[in-house]
């Protein structure tokens, strides 16, 4: 199970990541205690390993296993119930023996971005503007062959994207809809140096945190997820600056690796900027391994990360919410 919270209603949501994929919803209460199950609704698919709250109130949940998802909306009066009309959106299949495994979503103005680790696509969807939830696709934006687009974040007018079959970080422009193209403009590999022999590396997560009066650039923070011989220092989060926009000198430039302890950590989060400085802290877990969940805080401008906090309660963990 995977959740994620909706911030604007203040509940949660989270995935049944199963053959029979669901959405269910929760409510936490003042003690951080999570409810019972409120709602449940299927995904429509197989293995839904993310889901992802839009500004018009519905959720959007992809099926990596089946190559669909569906984007449902919720009640306006009582966000915690599910509307279930929503199609089923399915992507079309690649060549074989490739499948689709579309990977997360993402909105970005009134369209929705969902990266195709299996298709080497990054799906661009759109309203029908008819029932709540309705939504087609409209185009792509084509990836480098083989690379596995896994997550994506946009900042400023830039779309980066991490790709998990060639462990590459790549930038481009948005290209215009439905079917526009933009070259990449810079791709640089985040696996770790002098790995151990035997290593498999396959990229995880991305996340570029807002700037903020204590972090005012903001850096871009990737994780690696080593699943051949561990290096005794765990996975390495690999920390990037987007360096000279606009210019022919654009471009990525590694700023350090900083090493888990953790095997495989395929979650991480900041903290809010809540006006205490929540936005200091980056939480990560371990898919694998028993390294369980470990608190970094941002140095150095956030140029570097120390430890401040290890939790080994449940070993393995898969994402986070902050409450």
């Amino acid at each position: 199970m995977v959740a994620y919270t909706i911030l604007a209603g203040g509940y949660d949501v989270a995935v049944n990541e199963v053959t029979q994929g669901a959405l269910q919803s929760f409510t936490i209460d003042s003690s951080g205690a999570l409810s019972p199950a409120l709602d449940t609704v299927s995904s429509g698919g197989d293995g839904p390993a993310f889901a992802a709250a839009l500004s018009t109130g519905s959720v959007a949940i992809f099926n990596y296993g089946s190559g669909d998802g569906r984007i449902i909306p919720t009640d306006p009066f009582d966000p915690t119930t599910f509307i279930d009309t929503a199609p089923l959106i399915s992507f079309p299949p690649p060549p074989a023996p490739s499948v689709s495994h579309p990977h997360m979503a993402l909105q970005y103005g009134e369209e929705v971005f969902v990266p195709d680790l299996g298709s080497d696509k990054i799906w661009r969807l759109s309203s029908t503007f008819g029932s709540p939830g309705d939504y087609q696709i409209q185009g792509f934006i084509p990836q480098p062959v083989g690379s596995g687009p896994r997550h994506i974040a946009i900042s400023d007018d830039r779309l980066f994207a991490l790709h998990e079959l060639s462990s590459t970080l790549t930038v481009q422009h948005i290209p215009q809809p439905p079917n526009g193209t933009a070259p990449i403009i810079a791709s640089a590999s985040i696996i770790p140096p002098d790995p151990p022999e035997g290593a498999a590396f396959a990229a995880a997560e991305i996340l570029i945190p807002e700037p903020t009066r204590r972090f005012r650039k903001p850096y871009i923070y990737v994780s690696n997820r080593n699943t051949g011989v561990q290096d005794p220092r765990g996975d390495a989060i690999a920390i990037f600056e987007h360096v000279h926009p606009g210019t022919r000198r654009e471009g990525l430039r590694l700023v350090r690796h900083v090493y888990t302890g953790i095997d495989q950590p395929r979650g991480m989060e900041f903290g809010p900027e809540d006006g205490q400085g929540g936005e200091a802290y980056l939480a990560v877990a371990g898919f694998a391994g028993t390294a369980g969940v470990k608190i970094f805080k941002r140095t150095e401008g956030g140029r570097n990360l120390e430890v401040v906090a290890t939790n080994l309660e449940i070993p393995t963990r898969t994402t986070f919410v902050w409450l």
